[in-house]
């Protein structure tokens, strides 16, 4: 299933949730539903959408043009 990412938790620079309409993940439950292919979760504040993957144990987006649809720069959950 894929769920747009419309807000994220932040800490000290990390990333610590996922959150969008009807879910609250947490950084864990984001990591492994990624890398067990469960979930696939995309930001699209601008078009293209971008999708979310696991990098050294971080969440990150896919690059593109538009900052906007970095996880740091979505509104808190």
């Amino acid at each position: 299933m894929a769920l747009q990412v419309k807000r994220t938790g932040k800490s000290g620079g990390d990333i610590t949730s996922l959150c969008g309409d009807g879910f609250n993940h947490s950084k864990a439950k984001a990591v492994v539903n990624i890398l067990n292919g469960t979930e696939n979760y995309f930001v699209r504040e601008v078009a293209p959408a971008v999708n979310v993957h696991v990098t050294q144990g971080h969440l990150r987006t896919d690059a593109d043009a538009s900052s906007a649809n970095n996880l740091d720069n979505l509104p808190d959950c």
